[in-house]
């Protein structure tokens, strides 16, 4: 963690430093355009065998814009270097269009503010998932694995998949982002709402998520806690916590002491006398 910590603190210092994130956004998008074809156009793979329909749903929802790669994978002898060339050709248009639309140097400052919010957003959760992470690995002694060298591992992916994640909410922002005018003097950004925190993660080797396997057992010790306290012996328990008229406060009680419901008698011989 401290290793990732000095990581971001590092990076975050160098983008603050940055005038002009220009070729940083760029290479992210062109990043997140590879990491695309990639997915949707495996290796080695036929030309009927790509997901030209799932490539693009996916370019349309990060970049908003419309494109024709159905058509071009059934272009005679089209490879996916091409494709991807294509893909990062439109995109860069796209964002030049961003560029005029709002202005260069307003743009460059919107860039460099969503790139320090998204990466704080995404450093903070990456956080509570490690914490998260760390409470649950030890289950993993119970397969015969080494808990230490598997936290070690998995927070290594999980920081890997939250660059990836990084790239692509910040692409996505700036490729959607607009100006809203509040009035005619006064024009307010509106970049898109960062997503809220979340912390799942999936045993690599069963698919479980061990997160709310947790979660589970916490509220199932919370109940069975509610429940000991519930049978907890009266001279345990406050004075306050006892209603004389309702038998569920009174806890486990002696037979030989008084019954708490007032009656003066020894609880054996009053309520105790029917259990």
């Amino acid at each position: 963690m401290n290793d990732q910590r000095k990581v971001i603190f590092e990076q975050r210092k160098d983008f603050m430093a940055e005038e002009d994130l220009s070729d940083t956004i760029a290479d992210m998008r062109h990043q997140v355009v590879r990491e695309l074809v990639r997915k949707h156009i495996p290796e080695k793979a036929y030309a009927e065998q790509w997901d030209a329909a799932g490539l693009h749903d996916a370019i349309a929802g990060i970049f908003g814009i419309d494109l024709p790669i159905a058509e071009w994978a059934e272009e005679e002898g089209i490879a996916d270097e091409e494709i991807e060339e294509r893909l990062i050709k439109a995109v860069d248009q796209r964002s030049e269009e961003k560029s005029r639309e709002l202005g260069p140097e307003l743009y460059r400052e919107i860039e460099k503010m969503v790139l320090l919010q998204t990466l704080d957003h995404l450093w903070r959760e990456h956080l509570v998932t490690l914490e998260h992470l760390r409470q649950v690995i030890g289950f993993r002694a119970y397969g015969q694995r080494d808990p230490l060298n598997e936290y070690k591992s998995e927070a290594f992916v999980l920081f890997e998949a939250m660059l990836d994640k990084l790239r692509e909410a910040v692409t996505g922002q700036l490729m959607h982002v607009e100006l809203t005018p509040n009035d005619e003097e006064n024009p307010l950004l509106q970049p898109v709402d960062l997503p809220p925190m979340q912390a799942h993660h999936l045993d690599p080797m069963t698919g479980m998520d061990e997160f709310e396997m947790a979660e589970s057992a916490i509220n199932a010790g919370s109940r069975l806690s509610e429940t000991a306290e519930r049978r907890q012996p009266l001279q345990n328990r406050r004075a306050g916590d006892i209603n004389p008229a309702d038998p569920s406060t009174w806890g486990k009680v002696p037979r030989n002491s008084v019954c708490p419901c007032g009656s003066g008698k020894k609880y054996k011989h009053c309520h105790g006398r029917h259990d």
